[in-house]
């Protein structure tokens, strides 16, 4: 397909909304990057550009169903909801949009997914991950904190705020939120994936994150078989690319020319 600056794509059922910046696929290495739990294409803001500025590839930005304009799934979500986009959406997109070598990055839910593509797929198009925030376990933190959201939420402005992104907000935010504090999630658990990511990863966390705590990297050091490099960020919490955009963008960009050079010394 012919890619436009801004779109949808039409994945079976699945009507998402996209960004492509920069060269497309057949031109030059993609960057396909995968929102938060609350995230969207948009909600990216400006980061993206940068990311394509600097690095020079090609930056694929899209909101997955249930999230910016793209198409409500059937709700409550399955517990297996990281999964299923994992396995079933993602090699689909990667393929619809043409994409021929690249990196994923993922912040949040969107690092789970990835972690759990490249640890379940052998794509030899990705040449690294990026993992922003990522979660691998459930911890304490992680509950509390999305309470916390789903209190602040109902009680506050931010349902108006976040409206802005989302095409059905109370459907985003209900839909995301109920899976992690109604269902079965203590035993959700992603470190089986992790020995199989065959690619360099890069690790970015705020060392305040109220999602997660250090133990997230340790279990990363500890499970996976490749190179991991890690950008702890003092005095950031969940989103770095908001909190602390320069010193996240520059890690990215270090991690992205470290892995192209590799590359090219190997050919």
């Amino acid at each position: 397909m012919t890619l436009s600056d801004s779109g949808f794509l039409t994945l079976g059922a699945q009507r998402l909304e996209y960004r492509m910046i920069g060269p497309r696929p057949e031109a030059a290495p993609t960057i396909v990057m995968l929102h938060e739990g609350l995230g969207s294409a948009g909600l990216w803001g400006d980061f993206p550009d940068r990311v394509q500025a600097a690095t020079g590839c090609g930056v694929f930005v899209y909101s997955r169903a249930g999230y910016g304009q793209s198409s409500q799934p059937a709700l409550p979500r399955p517990l297996t909801y990281m999964h299923d986009e994992a396995r079933g959406v993602l090699p689909s997109l990667l393929d619809a949009i043409g994409f021929r070598r690249g990196l994923l990055f993922g912040h949040s839910d969107g690092a789970s997914i990835v972690a759990i593509y490249a640890g379940s797929h052998q794509d030899h198009r990705i040449g690294a991950v990026v993992l922003m925030a990522p979660h691998f376990i459930v911890e304490d933190v992680t509950i509390a904190s999305i309470a916390e959201m789903r209190r602040t939420y109902d009680t506050t402005d931010l349902r108006a705020r976040l409206s802005r992104w989302h095409a059905d907000v109370d459907a985003t935010v209900h839909g995301w939120s109920d899976v992690w504090l109604k269902g079965d999630f203590r035993r959700w658990d992603l470190s089986e994936f992790l020995p199989y990511i065959r690619v360099p990863v890069l690790i970015v966390q705020g060392e305040d994150d109220q999602y997660g705590t250090m133990r997230q990297i340790e279990i990363a050091q500890e499970e996976c078989m490749c190179p991991v490099e890690v950008a702890l960020l003092p005095g950031v919490k969940h989103s770095p690319h908001r909190e602390a955009p320069e010193e996240t963008l520059k890690a990215v960009v270090e991690f992205v020319g470290w892995v192209r050079e590799a590359a090219q010394a190997a050919t």
